[in-house]
């Protein structure tokens, strides 16, 4: 059976147990307008997003990209928002209380993470899980396989990686 990941931080002293996991509030496009454009523009709920300018509107949800820690049971987690078409995103809603595990759509990722800096937007599927589970985002290998983010998802990352990244998305660079 694998470890359970628990580390003592060298930042704050803690012993912090369980896999990392750190998420977004909304996604890029939304936490960059103004609070009157996100009154006037802008809806945003803990898993639907959606921003509309000018006739055009824009469709998020919020998914969880899994980063294996090798040697340890349970992944290190980003909850992430994508991007969606709007066909993608009205079928997500549509099944949204009854999921279609497996389905998967095409998306963006929307937000940016410090410690995985980059200068590209990140093409995913988005696979829909069972039950009420965020649907799991996989990264495409082949538009950028220098990318760190990708090579962490697809090949893991150790345990002092793991704690590392907890640390700094804790307390800073």
């Amino acid at each position: 059976m694998a470890a359970i990941f628990s580390f003592r931080c060298s930042s704050c002293g803690e012993l912090h147990e369980g896999s990392p996991s750190f998420g977004f509030r909304a996604p890029y496009q939304y936490d960059s307008l103004s609070e009157e454009e996100k009154a006037q523009w802008g809806t945003l709920s803990d898993d639907f997003c959606t921003i509309t300018r000018d006739e055009e509107t824009d469709f998020f949800i919020r998914a969880i990209l899994e980063i294996p820690i090798h040697g340890v049971e349970q992944p290190f987690l980003w909850g992430l928002w994508v991007s969606l078409s709007e066909k993608s995103f009205d079928r997500y809603e549509e099944t949204y209380s009854e999921p279609v595990a497996g389905k998967r759509f095409f998306g963006w990722v929307c937000n940016k993470i410090a410690l995985y800096p980059c200068d590209h937007s990140r093409a995913s599927d988005v696979v829909v899980q069972s039950g009420r589970s965020r649907p799991k985002l996989l990264l495409h290998r082949s538009d950028h396989e220098d990318d760190p983010l990708v090579i962490d998802q697809v090949q893991g990352i150790s345990v002092a990686r793991a704690q590392e990244l907890a640390q700094r998305a804790l307390h800073g660079a």
